[in-house]
C-alpha cells in the first residue's frame, strides 16, 4: 500500500486510481511508477511524497467499534513488559482489535490470541486483522472468565469490566515471569483487581499507572500547549507471576 503525504503531514492512501484531494488530483500513472521517496505533483502544482504505508499509517484507516486504547497507553504496556519477538500473548477483550494488532506487529515470531464475547466487536476486530494482513493473530469468541485455553503464555492483557474474575485462569495460563496487564477506566475496578491479585499466592502486584499526555503547538514563536489535551483514558495495572 502506498501513502502520499506533504510537509504539513496530510496523508492520502493510494487506492489504485487517480487520487483526488483539495490540493488537486494526482494521476494514477504517476503514483504507480513512483518509488518510495519520489515526489509527485497535482495538476495545481502541489507536491506530495510517495511513501510505503507503514503499520502506524494504516492505524488511521482501521475500523472502530468500541473506543480503542490510545497510543500513549499501548506504548507504556510495551515498555513496561519488555515485549519480545517470540512471545505468546492472550488479549481480552478484543474490542476493535487495536491492541492485539499493535502486539502482533512486535511479536513476528510469536502468537497473539484475542478474545471477545460480543459478536459485533469480534467482527470488527477480525476485519481489522485482515486489513493489516496479520497471520500471527487468532481472534475467537470466548469468555476468559470461564477459561483461557493456553499454557506458557508470556503476557495477558485484560480490557474487560471485571478483570479480577479472570485472575485464576490467567495465573494458570501464564509461564513463570509472565505478565498480566489490566486496563480499566475507573479506580474502583483497579482497587478490586489489585485486592484480588494480593490474595493469589504466586502473583506479584507491581504498580498502577495513569499516563497523561500533553501535546504542544510549535509554530514559529507560538509555542504553547494545545488547547485540547488528551487527559484520562485508563488506569494500567501491572502484575507478574513469580
Amino acid at each position: 500500500m502506498k501513502l502520499l503525504t506533504n510537509r504539513e503531514g496530510k496523508k492520502f492512501f493510494y487506492k489504485g486510481q487517480d487520487l483526488h484531494t483539495k490540493y488537486g488530483f494526482v494521476k494514477k500513472s504517476d503514483i504507480e511508477k513512483a518509488k518510495p521517496g519520489d515526489k509527485v505533483k497535482t495538476q495545481l502544482g502541489k507536491e506530495f511524497t510517495v511513501l510505503p504505508a507503514l503499520f502506524i499509517d494504516k492505524l488511521a484507516k482501521m475500523k472502530r467499534a468500541p473506543q480503542i486504547i490510545p497510543l500513549k497507553d499501548v506504548g507504556l504496556i510495551i515498555a513496561e513488559t519488555g515485549l519480545e519477538p517470540n512471545w505468546k500473548i492472550v488479549d481480552a477483550g478484543a474490542g476493535s482489535g487495536a491492541l492485539c494488532c499493535h502486539l502482533a506487529n512486535l511479536v513476528p515470531k510469536g502468537k497473539v490470541y484475542t478474545y471477545d464475547i460480543r459478536d459485533d466487536h469480534l467482527a470488527v476486530a477480525q476485519a481489522n486483522i485482515k486489513f493489516f494482513g496479520f497471520k500471527n493473530i487468532t481472534a475467537k469468541k470466548l469468555s476468559i472468565y470461564d477459561k483461557i485455553p493456553h499454557k506458557n503464555i508470556d503476557l495477558i492483557t485484560l480490557d474487560v469490566p471485571e478483570p479480577w474474575l479472570a485472575l485464576e485462569n490467567a495465573f494458570k495460563a501464564l509461564k513463570p515471569g509472565g505478565f498480566i496487564v489490566s486496563y480499566s477506566p475507573c479506580m474502583p475496578q483497579v482497587s478490586d483487581f489489585v485486592e484480588a491479585v494480593k490474595k493469589i499466592d504466586g502473583l506479584s502486584y507491581i504498580k498502577t499507572i495513569e499516563l497523561i499526555q500533553r501535546e504542544w503547538e510549535v509554530i514559529g514563536r507560538k509555542q504553547r500547549p494545545k488547547t485540547q489535551q488528551m487527559g484520562h483514558s485508563g488506569f494500567i495495572s501491572f502484575v507478574r507471576k513469580i
